[in-house]
């Protein structure tokens, strides 16, 4: 893996962690996500969502069912190569389930400086 995939790739994870302590999560998805981006998640409706759109639209409905959130914590991210992991904890009361924290590890793949991957490994 050549140097410059490495500082490529640890650039976007330093940028995407500070911005998701400022909350700042539209802003993550229109500034460093590719517009082929591929999202997995575990559960859900939507497991695999491709496409940054579709990806928007399933965070846009995720905050919809957020009344409050109590907390947000992101790690440091762990880079290798054109990846890199996050873990992120997210204090929140949702609407009909009350208030839940939520842990996840967050694993992007990153290619001509943009994320074209997301997965997201947590337990309910």
């Amino acid at each position: 893996m050549s140097t410059t995939t490495q500082s490529t790739t640890h650039q976007v994870a330093s940028k995407l962690v500070e911005m998701a302590r400022k909350g700042q999560i539209a802003e993550i998805q229109q500034e460093l996500f590719g517009d082929d981006v591929v999202s997995t998640e575990p559960m859900g409706d939507n497991p695999v969502v491709k496409g940054k759109a579709a990806v928007i639209e399933k965070s846009k409905k995720f905050d919809a069912n957020v009344e409050e959130v109590h907390g947000s914590e992101v790690s440091e991210p762990l880079v290798m190569g054109n990846w890199f992991s996050i873990t992120w904890s997210f204090d929140a009361t949702m609407k009909g389930r009350g208030r839940q924290k939520m842990e996840e590890i967050c694993v992007y793949q990153v290619k001509d400086g943009k994320i074209v991957s997301e997965q997201f490994f947590f337990s309910m």
